[in-house]
């Protein structure tokens, strides 16, 4: 193994929400593993555990041990970032399914456009593309 980031999880208070939330932004489809309060996360066909080329991973969805994160505290764990086609696109949607802002679309040079939302549990995440606001890719072509 070469050290790669093979799974991801999200902590959340009420997972039934996250899952609808996440489900209904980003597609993604949940599993709920027997009675336990641990539910398989689905990325999509491109994930490397659904014999895609390994350009995604999946993860899990469990229950939050404690409280939910302050808006604005510190980010306490990991935090996630999601290639997109149209950051300025989901960000909106994720802002009408119930999540905030954190970091409004903006555009990095040589990284490309890049937001940060808060679910409604209060995990921010992050969402990317390689292409600017104004068409060219972040690397200038």
């Amino acid at each position: 193994m070469s050290n790669l980031v093979v799974h991801f999880e999200i902590h959340g208070s009420d997972p039934a929400v996250l899952a609808d939330f996440y489900g209904r932004l980003l597609g993604w489809s949940f599993q709920q593993f027997g009675d336990m309060p641990y539910w398989s996360i689905d990325t999509g066909e491109e994930s490397m555990h659904q014999g895609g080329p390994g350009q995604g991973i999946n993860g899990g969805l469990t229950q939050r041990q404690g409280p939910r994160p302050e808006t604005g505290g510190a980010v306490n764990g990991a935090n996630l970032v999601v290639a997109v086609d149209d950051v300025d696109g989901l960000f909106a949607k994720g802002l009408e399914l119930g999540g905030t802002e954190a970091i409004a679309p903006n555009d990095m040079q040589g990284v490309g456009r890049l937001a940060y939302l808060h679910d409604p549990d209060g995990n921010v995440f992050g969402l990317i593309s390689p292409v600017m606001s104004d068409g060219t890719t972040a690397m200038g072509s």
